[in-house]
């Protein structure tokens, strides 16, 4: 087996381990647990939370020792923490377990890049031309999870309780600890081991790129980040709930029984507006290319606003879905272009971590949580738990757009059409 074939069975086990339970928390929460708003807002928090901190601890274990053995590990553990889920009924233990698993995952998601990128510069190859096609195998994983997930939960498939999709999660996270430690060799960060420079401790952590908080425009960037982090997993929170909501959609037809498939052509989406990002960033520059990923949540969430259980509905619920792509790829991929060509190089890595931390851990943190609370005392029969899903959908909807409009207002970026010559994917 070719280290290529490796690494993309790496890269599908580890996304596959991901999207076979995050789509579905919503129903199992919201419909199986009888758990309102602010309960699950707090358990959906648990990704964010755990981006905070634990990401850079365990980057510096893997830069200390054998990053795949780290690599190994965390998903060894990850999996045991998921399979006690299925037999917690309260929503604050299990925030806690949850909280436990992702504390484990979610460092992964970095390890599986520098894993990729150390064995493809050991065989000589440039990771910038050769690890997205491995890449996208991680999206094919998610989306193949999705599907399995729905066979399963489904009375036209095997019929099973949600709850199944954690022991998926966790058997296919025990393949993946075990492929790795077996079949990659022993990694060791060279530059680390072979550097006589000593760091501080803030240099350790990563702490030092928070130094560009002093410059207007970088803070100013972090800020929206943050806003529109906020934003990033709220789809993925509720959308299932929403597509499996029987007072919306009923059970047996079509978008009820198909929900988690539907919804994968979210992620569909993603992999092919990756192939558009170029020719966009060329012609419009980042400023306008972020605000188009803005308006694109806009309609993201104002299309599911105005979707219900009729053929219309059905058109509204695909067409979000394939906007998804562009909302969030045009904002991960052109933030990180613009902390990369407004950072000095010694700090590239350190603040691209502080882009993640505003959007994946503080932004996600706040926004699922300030969600949740919102949806139960707004939203929500605080009896029954039935949902107003249309103004659900339109609040989310015009949070977005005033991110836009003051994002618009106050981000000022002059476009350079010669710093995106040598973009490829």
């Amino acid at each position: 087996m070719s280290m290529r074939t490796k690494l993309i069975i790496m890269n599908f086990l580890q996304f596959f381990a991901w999207g076979s339970w995050m789509m579905t928390l919503a129903h199992y929460g919201f419909v199986e647990k009888q758990w309102n708003g602010a309960e699950f807002g707090l358990v959906f928090s648990t990704m964010g939370f755990a981006s905070l901190v634990m990401p850079t601890l365990f980057g510096i274990l893997a830069d200390k020792w054998k990053a795949n053995y780290v690599f190994s590990l965390l998903h060894l553990f990850f999996a045991l923490s998921m399979l006690g889920l299925p037999f917690i009924d309260s929503p604050i233990p299990f925030f806690w377990v949850l909280l436990v698993a992702m504390s484990f995952y979610m460092p992964t998601i970095g390890l599986n890049n520098s894993i990729g990128f150390l064995i493809l510069k050991r065989e000589g190859k440039d990771p910038t031309t050769y690890f997205p096609p491995i890449r996208v195998w991680g999206t094919v994983g998610f989306i193949g999870a999705m599907w399995l997930t729905n066979f399963f939960t489904k009375d036209w498939g095997a019929g099973q309780s949600i709850k199944v999709s954690f022991i998926i999660s966790a058997i296919s996270a025990m393949i993946l600890a075990i492929f790795t430690f077996i079949a990659l060799p022993a990694l060791e960060n060279e530059n680390n081991k072979n550097s006589n420079e000593k760091k501080t401790l803030i240099q350790k952590l990563g702490l030092e790129a928070f130094v560009l908080f002093k410059q207007k425009k970088m803070a100013l960037f972090f800020l929206f980040s943050l806003l529109l982090g906020g934003s990033l997993q709220l789809t993925n929170a509720y959308g299932d709930g929403f597509l499996q909501d029987p007072t919306v959609f009923p059970v047996g037809e079509l978008i009820n029984n198909f929900s988690t498939i539907i919804l994968s052509v979210s992620q569909i989406s993603e992999t092919l507006f990756i192939l558009a990002i170029p020719f966009f960033m060329k012609r419009f520059g980042i400023k306008k290319v972020m605000l188009f990923s803005m308006i694109a949540w806009v309609l993201r969430f104002g299309l599911f606003g105005l979707a219900d259980n009729s053929i219309l509905g059905f058109t509204l619920i695909i067409a979000s879905c394939v906007i998804y792509g562009l909302a969030f790829d045009f904002f991960n991929i052109s933030g990180a272009l613009y902390v990369e060509q407004n950072t000095d190089s010694k700090i590239q890595s350190s603040a691209q971590g502080v882009f993640m931390l505003m959007t994946n851990g503080v932004g996600a943190v706040l926004g699922n949580i300030i969600a949740g609370f919102v949806i139960a005392k707004y939203f929500e029969d605080p009896i029954t738990h039935v949902k107003d899903w249309p103004g659900i959908w339109m609040a989310f909807a015009a949070y977005s757009l005033v991110v836009a409009v003051l994002f618009a207002l106050f981000f000022k970026h002059k476009h350079n059409p010669l710093a995106f010559e040598n973009i490829k994917h």
